[in-house]
């Protein structure tokens, strides 16, 4: 089970937003690289990384510090404002390792579609889901559509990995919805990295747990938990790898 310890881009620093909400911000350094050395150092491989400017512009913003961390020898999965294919390109070729595609792809099925013939390991969906249902442009906008049946259809797409997260507990410190990720788990085959609400060690002790049921459990994004110091990245890797 990997560990993605999360760094989000506002204006250029590094912040958390309570629920995904633009106003309920806090920033904890006004320089990313600087969390992203951190991590680094503390045997990280991966980084996820979200541009919040851009997903709510709709077009990636913050381009040179996505650069400058994966410049650092660290994975990058990004996401944010990702809806045109030279956007994709032009950040693959810049040294991101994973792109995550999230408004679009639930409003274009033929967008999906090319970007699996394009880019099939190098691509993740992110489905972000309140009350069970797909929310769009930052989470500002819910949908009809229920986020197991569109994992369903991205699976069927030839998607190999999405990302479930559960805003309702995104940046809250209350726990994961476990049960909502163990019904995606259970839903379809692939690939799926859980997303919100872990608070303290004990839950990456769950998803440890987890993880040992569904093989298709990749890992688990950790943000707010770091920042507040409730457990450092070396502890969660410990957890999440551990030795017999």
């Amino acid at each position: 089970m990997r560990i993605y310890p999360a760094i989000d881009i506002k204006h250029g620093a590094c912040v958390r937003l309570t629920q995904g909400l633009e106003d309920q911000e806090t920033e904890y350094f006004h320089d990313p690289l600087e969390p992203a050395r951190i991590f680094k150092a503390a045997g990280s491989e991966w980084v996820h990384v979200v541009d919040l400017d851009g997903a709510f512009k709709g077009k990636p913003a913050n381009f040179d510090v996505v650069k400058g961390i994966a410049d650092l020898g660290l994975k990058v999965e990004f996401g944010g404002g990702i809806r045109e294919l030279e956007d994709a390109e032009a950040l693959l070729a810049a040294g991101v390792s994973r792109i995550v595609v999230g408004t679009r792809a639930c409003k274009d099925h033929a967008f999906v579609e090319e970007l699996v013939k394009r880019w099939p390991e190098n691509l993740a969906i992110g489905i972000d889901a309140r009350e069970g249902k797909v929310a769009v442009r930052g989470w500002v906008e819910v949908t009809d559509m229920p986020a197991i049946s569109f994992a369903e259809k991205l699976a069927e797409a030839g998607v190999q990995r999405i990302i479930y997260t559960d805003i309702s507990t995104d940046g809250m410190m209350v726990g994961p919805n476990f049960e909502g990720q163990e019904e995606m788990l259970s839903a379809v085959p692939i690939q799926v990295i859980a997303s919100g609400g872990v608070s303290d060690l004990h839950d990456l002790v769950v998803y440890s747990e987890m993880a040992q049921k569904f093989s298709n459990l990749d890992g688990v994004i950790v943000g707010k938990a770091l920042y507040e110091k409730k457990f450092t990245v070396d502890e969660a890797l410990k957890v999440a790898t551990p030795t017999a």
